[in-house]
């Protein structure tokens, strides 16, 4: 049996945009492209999108899934041992920030006054799980756990003030995109320029190992995840594509 890639995308739950970038990184090529540019899947492909949905789920990372199909010497055992060891240090963070909505949960049910600071480090705890369970596992299969990890630890120890500038900046940022899709301007135009360093300083408020290369590929998931792409297209469709192509020719 043959699918399209629409009818691959429905049958995996995958986006059609997801299995076209796996066939761009040499993840899951097509058994065939016909003459119109439609990508075509037979039973080898659906088994080898089956074992890509498999180590998806215990979080590695896309080029070792690759590398795991691909070669026949691979160490399957041992990396599966060394990812279940992952998800159980993250399993251990969930239970840290599951503790701390249960203690928001019980002040509010006995009707006690947390006091500020501890009120900010909760919301700053929940904000990073709902993270977690929105993108998380997203954003470390193509950045690893250390790079998510630290990101998370720099969102958690940002005080008050900190937190309040990131939020505007973000704020600054959309409302900037917005207006330079609005106006037709070109991501390569200076306005292009000042966004792309405007969401590399918002990105390195949480990232201090933030690089081009980095920037340019966090910039590309935007328009890869339907669900990044609705937030930044929520009041003016384009502002995703716009931004990760003002990264793209812009990143330094």
């Amino acid at each position: 049996m043959e699918y399209s890639i629409r009818e691959l995308a429905q049958l995996s739950g995958l986006s059609t945009r997801t299995l076209r970038w796996y066939d761009e990184i040499g993840l899951l090529k097509p058994a065939r492209v016909a003459e119109s540019g439609y990508r075509y899947y037979g039973p080898a492909q659906v088994d080898r999108l089956q074992h890509i949905l498999t180590y998806r789920a215990l979080g590695l990372q896309l080029a070792r899934i690759r590398e795991c199909l691909d070669d026949p010497s691979f160490d399957r055992l041992a990396a599966l041992r060394q990812h279940r060891k992952e998800l159980q240090d993250r399993k251990a963070r969930l239970e840290l920030l599951i503790q701390s909505v249960e203690e928001t949960i019980g002040c509010e049910e006995r009707k006690e006054t947390m006091n500020d600071e501890r009120k900010f480090a909760a919301f700053k705890e929940r904000l990073v799980a709902e993270n977690e369970a929105a993108y998380g596992q997203e954003t470390r299969q193509r950045y690893g756990d250390a790079a998510v990890d630290g990101a998370n630890a720099g969102l958690l120890g940002m005080t008050r003030e900190q937190y309040e500038a990131w939020t505007a900046l973000d704020a600054e940022l959309r409302r900037r995109l917005e207006d330079a899709v609005r106006e037709g301007l070109s991501p390569d135009s200076e306005t292009g320029r000042e966004l792309c360093a405007l969401h590399r300083r918002w990105l390195a408020a949480t990232d201090r190992h933030l690089n081009a290369a980095k920037h340019k590929g966090i910039a590309e998931l935007y328009v890869m995840d339907e669900r990044f792409t609705a937030y930044y297209d929520r009041a003016v469709p384009g502002c995703a594509g716009f931004l990760r192509d003002a990264v793209a020719r812009w990143a330094q």
